[in-house]
């Protein structure tokens, strides 16, 4: 489009909350342009914790309608990416001075009610002392109680949902950054500048800031407007360590603190533990795990596993932000991460929606109501959709991920077990896509290491915007883990050449 066609929206960020704006607008036929600065889901949304869940923690602080609609969208993403999203049971060891077991019974009462369950076992109490739990917890712990959510895959979550906003007509450009935003007749004049080439200046009737932590600054420093409220970073950091447990399931630990710690198997060798809750003193950029950090979770999970672990046991650490809305609690765990939305503009003039908080669980909804809220702007634009729609990869059929694993075996007998699971659950019923006339391991190309060839990463390039090493190792895989330095020199050789 040109200066001339106006975009009927624009979005301003590339995380899940971006890009699911982005799918949702561009499926009830508004004309979206989603810009995002760096990678898509470079920020938050590849840094959290994982997870798909209602937040039993939350009822402690009365968040009944942010558990209960978490839940509701947790059954939705099973339905819609069963690749990416996979049903884990979390196990709670009791501890009597922290939580009194009857105050946990009725959480998980509660919590089961509030998920009708509709696909998902309900909680029950369990004996750690008996296998399979009690595999690798202190001995001293006898007692537990075992309830169900999800795992996700959430910087493949982002890419899924994006490319489902490209296949509905969405335009997504990343590396490009919104350096300019002022009005001018009844439109917004858009300063966009791409990270290679020079800058361009296009047009569009509404706007909506989902930069996550940069979206209170987006709003002051690019579209130079008042803000009257404020936002809190609050950062969580993770650490990956060597596995410290066998089985599927993860627990969930009360630390001393009343805090929760989890802790679930990672890319089949390691234990991933988080999070931690503290403000964040500087800019987003200085989002790092910080060593006291790293301590805290240490010790979190040395009061509950035989096997200590310390600081050189950490073979991996991470931290993302969460950009909350600032509701004046002092706590930073005590801040609602439910999500908010402030609009500026009247109908018959320019609009500018800004999305503050939220959850990686619930951005569907999220997006819905951000869309549902441009409707004065756009009396025409179609009715809601995406509560029953399959996001991209995730439409398996009847026979849904085991099936599709199945059939894998069946047309790639040539790969190890392991990378055909590792392809399946990054690209579901789009595997048949990236392996394109592959009959043998030498059609994938260069092999980079454990579970990553040139195909794949051709693929990455081509139809999922990766430009960078970093991009491919951290967030369309995690084998980032897995490669030596010097495969990921070369990963970072092989990306230079292709993208330049």
């Amino acid at each position: 489009m040109s200066i001339d066609t106006p975009f009927d929206l624009l979005v301003v960020g590339g995380g899940i909350n971006g890009v699911g704006i982005a799918r949702d607008a561009a499926g009830r036929g508004l004309s979206v342009l989603l810009v995002e600065k760096n990678d898509l889901g470079g920020a938050t949304s590849s840094a959290s914790s994982k997870l798909i869940h209602g937040g039993l923690r939350y009822l402690e602080q009365f968040e009944f309608r942010l558990v209960a609609e978490a839940l509701h969208e947790r059954e939705v993403l099973l339905r819609a990416a069963p690749h990416l999203v996979h049903p884990m049971r979390f196990v709670m060891p009791h501890v009597a001075e922290l939580r009194p077991a009857w105050m946990i019974r009725v959480g998980l009462f509660l919590y089961d009610v509030l998920a009708r369950r509709q696909t998902l076992p309900g909680s029950a109490s369990v004996r750690l002392s008996r296998p399979p739990y009690n595999n690798g917890l202190n001995s001293a712990l006898d007692r537990g109680f075992i309830y169900s959510d999800c795992w996700v895959d959430d910087a493949r979550l982002v890419i899924a949902t994006a490319r489902s906003a490209a296949a509905c007509g969405a335009s997504i450009r990343t590396r490009t950054a919104c350096t300019a935003l002022y009005r001018e007749a009844r439109l917004w004049r858009v300063t966009l500048q791409p990270a290679a080439g020079p800058a361009e200046v296009v047009s569009a009737k509404t706007v909506i800031n989902v930069a996550g932590p940069w979206a209170k600054s987006f709003l002051t420093d690019v579209a130079a407007l008042d803000v009257p409220f404020g936002l809190r970073l609050v950062q969580g950091s993770h650490i990956v360590v060597p596995r410290l447990y066998e089985g599927d399931h993860a627990f969930i630990l009360q630390n001393d603190d009343h805090r929760v710690i989890f802790a679930y198997p990672y890319e089949s060798h390691y234990t991933l533990v988080g999070t931690t809750d503290v403000e964040l003193p500087g800019t987003p950029e200085q989002c790092a795990a910080t060593t006291e950090e790293v301590r805290y979770l240490c010790r979190a999970v040395n009061r509950y596993f035989r096997r200590s672990i310390t600081e050189e046991d950490v073979v991996h650490r991470y931290a993302g932000i969460r950009p909350l809305f600032d509701d004046g609690a002092g706590n930073p765990s005590q801040v609602t991460r439910d999500y908010v939305l402030r609009m500026t503009g009247e109908p018959g003039t320019d609009a500018l929606l800004s999305v503050f908080g939220g959850k990686i669980t619930t951005y569907r909804r999220l997006a819905e109501e951000a869309v549902d809220a441009m409707r004065p702007w756009f009396p025409r634009m179609k009715a809601r959709w995406t509560a029953h729609a399959p996001l991209d990869g995730g439409d398996l059929g009847a026979g849904g991920l085991v099936d599709t694993e199945k059939q894998a075996a069946r047309d790639y007998p040539w790969l190890r077990s392991s990378e055909r699971t590792a392809l399946v659950r990054r690209h579901g019923a789009n595997l048949p896509l990236v392996m394109a006339g592959a009959a043998s391991l030498a059609d994938l190309g260069t092999c980079f290491g454990p579970g990553l060839y040139a195909r794949e990463v051709d693929w990455f390039i081509t139809e999922e915007w990766a430009t960078t090493a970093e991009d491919v190792l951290w967030r369309r895989t995690k084998c980032g883990l897995h490669l030596t330095p010097t495969e990921q020199h070369a990963v970072a050789a092989y990306m230079m050449q292709r993208v330049s």
